[in-house]
């Protein structure tokens, strides 16, 4: 079974492909930089690529896939934090680059898979319960992950024959908890608060943690969650 992934470098995505590795599946990835510790690995193939480069990204993936005829499972997963706080305060500028890698590299790689004529059997965006939850100083990431919600719909209305989810992957402990964990005022953003608190439980696991729990969510999306809707890996019943 083939998985392609965007984001292996580290964080989820990494935990992703590694998981995958682990179960006999063949990954291909992607992402800025080189996911070193996977390259060894047989079943594992490779692409150095910034998914916000729409000129380069169906050159890159007609390569990584040329030898494949369809993909049982694409996890768009690549992604930023961009800057953490109220709005008000944060340029513009720097908004449109979150929505940049967020929301639309994502529209540039599934336009490129299915341009190629790959068979896709099952999409899966990473979203976040920061589409849904409004807390105060998610900001750029809240906004462009609720897009990404629709986007998933979307599609999914344009690809029938592919089942579509917009998946939250709880609370992991990737480097963006580093970030988040040193904002000040904590009062201010409650949400902040919380997340210092599960960090080191088991309310947040690591990514390797993570993917065991996302890989059975996974499997089970398409009998259980209408394809294009969201859902949090946490909330998920049969």
């Amino acid at each position: 079974m083939n998985v392609f992934i965007t984001g292996v470098s580290s964080g989820i995505g990494n935990g992703l492909a590694r998981a995958y590795l682990q179960r006999g599946y063949r990954v291909f990835g992607c992402s800025r930089r080189s996911p070193d510790e996977l390259l060894a690995q047989k079943d594992f193939r490779f692409a150095q690529l910034d998914v916000t480069d729409e000129a380069e990204v169906p050159l890159t993936l007609t390569r990584l896939l040329a030898d494949v005829d369809s993909l049982d499972l694409v996890i768009l997963n690549a992604g930023i934090l961009g800057p953490f706080g109220d709005l008000a305060t944060i340029p513009l500028e720097q908004c449109r680059r979150v929505m940049e890698v967020n929301v639309w590299s994502n529209k540039t790689v599934l336009d490129a898979l299915f341009s190629s004529h790959q068979t896709v059997r099952q999409v899966v965006t990473v979203s976040s319960g920061a589409a849904v939850n409004g807390n105060r100083g998610w900001a750029g990431y809240a906004i462009s992950k609720a897009a990404l919600n629709m986007l998933t719909r979307l599609y999914a209305e344009e690809r029938p024959e592919t089942h579509f989810c917009a998946l939250a992957p709880g609370i992991v402990d990737t480097a963006m908890q580093d970030i988040l964990c040193a904002v000040p005022e904590v009062d201010r953003y409650p949400s902040l608060a919380t997340l210092r608190a599960k960090r080191s439980t088991a309310e947040m696991p690591d990514p390797d943690g993570a993917a065991v729990s996302l890989v059975a969510a996974i499997e089970r999306l398409p009998r259980i969650v209408t394809s294009g809707d969201y859902a949090d890996v946490r909330r998920l019943s049969e």
